[in-house]
Order: structure tokens, then C-alpha cells, then sequence
């Protein structure tokens, strides 16, 4: 009963998630949210300076490209040759993979134009939702979960916890910064990602617990 609990508590949140990033796209497809993006735009970057530029940089760049890869690897090697766990290895791939397609087909769906009022970098493609977001929520959310059970200690779980907080939020953060992304694209990457992840932990465990059941 406690298991099932679970699984269908993973279910609602996943649903809930669903209809947060569905709120977020209807605002935006009704250009609702428009005033409120480019206030904050010009909010963030009232605080430009050269310094905080080359943090916002670094930020972004870890957010995608050669360091995920790099990253997720290491992450993939850690599951499967330290903590032989190979099914937690196929939930880690399923997730990341999964995220990034998602991304590609929802921009291609909604066709959002980046912001044009300041960009610190350039950068192509459509902007609705942030793929970093997506990618950063992904990757530091199913490894926070993934290695959770393996920090014994409490205080470790808490820095595991906040350390990738820390940096989907900073990511998230940077790409606002450098006027690449409107805020409600940061946010509407999140919560895919987070619906995403949640269904995918969900179809894991529901899996996990007909083999044994079998067994």
C-alpha cells in the first residue's frame, strides 16, 4: 500500500507539473506574459557589469554543450561501474534523452522569438522553453535523485539537494541575464522538465515494482 502510494503521489505531481507548463504556454501564446518578461529582463540587467557577465557566462556554458555531456558521463560511469545499479543507469538516459526531445518538438511548436532588447551573447533558435533549463532540471534533478539513497548522511543529502538547486536556478538565471531567454521561458522549461522527470520516475518504479513482483 505504501509503495502504491508513492507511485500514484509520482503520478499526481507529474500531472500537476503538466497543467503548471500549460497555464505558462497559454499565457504566452495569448502574449499575456510579454510586459512582465522584458520587466524582469531589464531588471537583471540593470545589474550588468563586466565581472557578473563572465559569471553569467560560465553559468550558461555548463548548461549545455561539452560540460552536460562531460557531466553525465561521469554520472553514467559512477551508476554503472561503482554502484552497479545498470536500471538506474536506463532511468538516467530514458530521462536526459526524453528532456531534449521534448524541448525540440515543444519549440518547434510554439515558434517563440528570442528577446530583442539586449543580448550580452548570440545565440539561434526559437526561445519557448529554455532548452539550458530543461537540461539543467533534468540532468541535477535525476542525479540528485539517483544518488540520493546513496549519501548516508543527512547533512550530505541536504548539500546534494541544494548544490543542484543551486545551479538549475543559476543556469536558469544566466540565460535571463544574457538576454537570451524571457523569464516565463526559463519557467516554462522547468516545469516540463519536472514533468518529464516525474513521469519518467514514475514509469521506473511502477516497473521496478512488477519485477519484484516476479521475482
Amino acid at each position: 500500500m505504501k509503495f502504491t502510494l508513492k507511485l500514484s503521489a509520482a503520478l499526481l505531481i507529474s500531472i500537476l507539473f503538466a497543467a503548471g507548463f500549460g497555464l505558462i504556454a497559454l499565457l504566452v501564446g495569448f502574449h499575456r506574459l510579454n510586459a512582465f518578461d522584458r520587466s524582469i529582463i531589464r531588471f537583471m540587467q540593470g545589474f550588468e557589469t563586466p565581472g557578473l557577465s563572465q559569471v553569467m557566462k560560465f553559468f550558461t556554458a555548463i548548461g549545455a554543450g561539452l560540460p552536460v555531456t562531460a557531466i553525465a558521463v561521469a554520472i553514467a560511469m559512477l551508476l554503472f561501474f561503482v554502484l552497479k545499479h545498470r536500471r538506474e543507469l536506463i532511468l538516467f538516459v530514458f530521462a536526459l534523452a526524453g528532456s531534449q526531445l521534448l524541448n525540440v518538438v515543444l519549440k518547434l511548436a510554439f515558434h517563440r522569438e528570442r528577446p530583442d532588447i539586449h543580448r550580452i551573447i548570440q545565440v539561434s533558435g526559437y526561445s519557448f522553453p529554455s532548452g539550458h533549463s530543461m537540461g539543467a532540471f533534468s540532468l541535477y534533478g535525476i542525479s540528485a535523485y539517483l544518488l540520493w539513497k546513496h549519501v548516508p548522511a543527512k547533512w550530505g543529502r541536504s548539500v546534494l539537494i541544494a548544490a543542484s538547486a543551486a545551479l538549475v536556478l543559476a543556469i536558469g538565471v544566466s540565460r535571463i541575464y544574457l538576454g537570451v531567454h524571457y523569464p516565463s521561458d526559463v519557467l516554462g522549461g522547468y516545469l516540463a522538465s519536472a514533468f518529464w522527470l516525474a513521469s519518467s520516475i514514475w514509469v521506473y518504479r511502477k516497473y521496478d515494482k512488477r519485477r519484484a513482483n516476479r521475482t
